[in-house]
């Protein structure tokens, strides 16, 4: 398995497997469109042997009040329906973790299942005084710190980038 950034080639394969992943099309099509719009911080793919994309990562900026630096948020992650339960997930989040802390990124945040993103760091937000600006339980709405002391401000509601309100 490689894990590499994304490139405009790789879109098709992408939007197959995130749909796939998904199985709908919705998060495959908000992909598109933080592309198409600039909002993509960091995407990473992960190919198999024959150079096939069978995972995939992004992250875009959200707008966290009160915290010092630079906020992603973590979404979509997609791995293909035959490539799961093997670690891919895990691979490509510590393979953006490695690459964000050296970009100076202060913190992640992240939509999801708590017992998932456990295991990377993550703990529920509210801990920082954030809350998530779409109607979730509290506890599935986390948050990562990669420079100490980064979240210690935080006061208010994360805003995503304008194409998630599609989802």
């Amino acid at each position: 398995m490689l894990i590499r950034h994304a490139t405009p080639i790789d879109a098709p394969q992408i939007h197959a497997v995130t749909s796939a992943a998904f199985g709908r099309v919705e998060e495959a099509d908000l992909i598109e469109a933080l592309v198409d719009c600039g909002h993509v911080s960091l995407s990473l793919v992960a190919c198999d042997l024959a150079g096939e994309v069978c995972g995939h990562v992004l992250f875009s900026a959200v707008d966290a009040p009160g915290v010092q630096g630079a906020v992603l948020g973590l979404a979509p992650i997609a791995v293909a329906p035959e490539a799961q339960g093997r670690g891919l997930g895990s691979a490509l989040i510590q393979a953006a973790l490695r690459e964000l802390k050296v970009g100076g990124i202060a913190a992640l945040v992240v939509l999801g299942n708590p017992a998932y993103y456990r295991r990377f760091g993550f703990v529920p937000a509210s801990q920082y005084g954030l809350t998530c600006a779409y109607d979730v339980p509290a506890e599935y709405f986390l948050a990562l710190e990669l420079a100490p002391g980064a979240l210690a401000g935080g006061n208010g509601v994360v805003q995503y980038a304008p194409e998630f309100s599609s989802l």
